[in-house]
């Protein structure tokens, strides 16, 4: 199942819109029973944020197959490093 909520005032890292992709098992509700697993990724859109430009699919969207298009599309080459379109958040 996906969650998700949309935000007018987006939260933004370095400028740009991102989502977070955590994977979570729920293994029952009464009593609660969670697990979180302890990576996950962070998707990054590959334009700057501006609210005046909403047919630019590059600044609203994180997804991959559209962003990888950009020229601003950064391949994370190091599954550790801070910088790239789609980071571990570990």
């Amino acid at each position: 199942m996906v969650v998700q909520k949309y935000l007018k005032a987006p939260l933004l890292l370095d400028g740009l819109k991102f989502d977070l992709r955590l994977y979570v098992l729920v293994l029952s509700v009464c009593p609660l029973k969670i697990y979180l697993h302890d990576d996950g990724l962070a998707r990054f859109a590959t334009e700057p944020y501006r609210k005046d430009q909403i047919d630019n699919n590059f600044i609203h969207l994180t997804n991959y197959s559209i962003n990888k298009a950009s020229t601003n599309f950064k391949q994370s080459e190091d599954v550790e490093s801070s910088s790239g379109s789609k980071r571990s958040l570990k």
